[in-house]
Parts: C-alpha cells; structure tokens; sequence
C-alpha cells in the first residue's frame, strides 16, 4: 500500500477487528482482504463492502450506495459492492457488524465457486517429466 494514502490505512484499521487485514492495488482504487478474503474495495475516497442478496437489503436500509460503473458500452454496471454507512466510518466498533455482513457474503461466494479445474499438461511437459522420471530410474 502507498504510504501517502491516509484512507486506505483508515480503513485497514476499520476492518482489524475482524482479522487481518491487506490491501492491494486494482481496479483503478484498491481492494481489501480480510484473513485473505476479498471483502471490500476502496474507489476514491469510498469504502465499498461486498454484499450479496442475503445482507444487501441492510445496506439498502441503512441508506448505503451500490459500486456502480459506465462499461466502454456505455451502460451502466452494479457490482455486489456497497458503500459503507457513514457511521461506521467513526471507529472499528462501529464498522464490525458492516465488516462481518460483507465477510458473510464473501465466505458465500467463495463457497459457491466451482474449484478450478486443473490443466492436463502440454505433450512436451508431459516428455520432459516422462524423462526426468527415467533419469532417476537409471540413477537408482
């Protein structure tokens, strides 16, 4: 994280209650990991929670905002983001409900995510491993 960016470093200490935080550059802004769950996003000078269809209706209650965005297409792209309610911006205490709504959602996308599926290896990985596997036959 830039030194210079006194937001970012805000917000880091905002989610500490809730376990260890990090932050990355993306997105033109940053992106915030919670024990290395991506819950959060920072656009501007605004914290944006990850909120599925479970917690959204208590950020739209709360009066929050979704991430929104103009594709190249001109059209306009919400994203599973909120903003955080003002209130929970004063201190970690305040922000910790909010904090533990976006880890929920979070911890739902990531189990709904189909595991990768592993790449069978190209026929000249699969020679290069049929001979070191030879190699040590012979040294054997």
């Amino acid at each position: 994280m830039p030194a210079d960016n006194g937001f970012a470093t805000h917000c880091l200490e905002l989610l500490s209650t809730l376990g260890q935080p990090r932050v990355r550059r993306m997105f033109g802004g940053h992106g915030l990991y919670v024990d290395d769950r991506f819950m959060a996003l920072i656009i501007g000078e605004v914290l944006y929670l990850k909120a599925d269809d479970v917690v959204r209706p208590a950020f739209a209650a709360a009066g929050c905002q979704p991430f929104s965005f103009t594709t190249s297409r001109g059209q306009r792209a919400v994203m599973a983001y909120w903003s955080a309610p003002d209130e929970a911006m004063e201190s970690p205490a305040g922000m910790l409900p909010w904090a533990r709504l976006a880890m929920a959602s979070a911890l739902r996308a990531a189990a709904t995510k189909r595991p990768a599926t592993p790449r069978r290896p190209s026929a000249t990985a699969r020679k290069v491993a049929l001979a070191k596997g030879r190699g040590k036959a012979a040294k054997a």
